[in-house]
């Protein structure tokens, strides 16, 4: 099963982020320019304070009739933020967005963030492993069914 380090180290660990007292319209500038659909939230330190997605700005402010340029990050993005660390399993990544009906996952290694796993990206490598385990149990079968055979065959 795949732990959350060998999915970045073959996706990748770059961060897209966005301080917390920027404007709205400017996190959605760069979400346009990344094409990305979430932002981790920084504080001046840079420590993970939030995240700020699309769905953020749909709910708390188009549907609210807001202007996303007087709007700082800080007051729409979720800020409960649930992270895994690089030794998780997938299996508990995929559990915990699951669990919180979210859709970007950021890794922390201590106290620093070293990357974001997407859900889409969770579930490619899910169908990957349960791929390999079919395939191996497949030839399980077909050396047990020439082992039976050849067994046989003796008689």
């Amino acid at each position: 099963m795949y732990s959350v380090r060998e999915i970045l180290d073959n996706k990748g660990r770059e961060v897209w982020s966005v301080d917390q007292n920027a404007p709205v319209f400017d996190a959605l500038k760069l979400m346009a320019e990344k094409d990305c659909g979430a932002l981790m939230v920084l504080d001046k330190e840079e420590h993970l304070v939030g995240v700020i997605s699309e769905r953020d700005y749909a709910r708390k402010v188009i549907l609210q009739d807001k202007a996303s340029t007087d709007i700082p990050v800080s007051d729409i993005m979720s800020s409960n933020v649930v992270t895994v660390n690089l030794s998780d399993s997938l299996d508990h990544a995929l559990t915990l967005m699951t669990d919180h009906n979210i859709r970007h996952l950021p890794i922390s290694d201590g106290d620093r963030l070293v990357g974001v796993l997407g859900i889409g990206e969770l579930v490619q490598y899910k169908v990957e492993a349960v791929e390999r385990t079919i395939q191996r149990k497949e030839k399980e079968m077909q050396q047990l069914t020439k082992y039976v055979s050849g067994s046989l065959a003796y008689r």
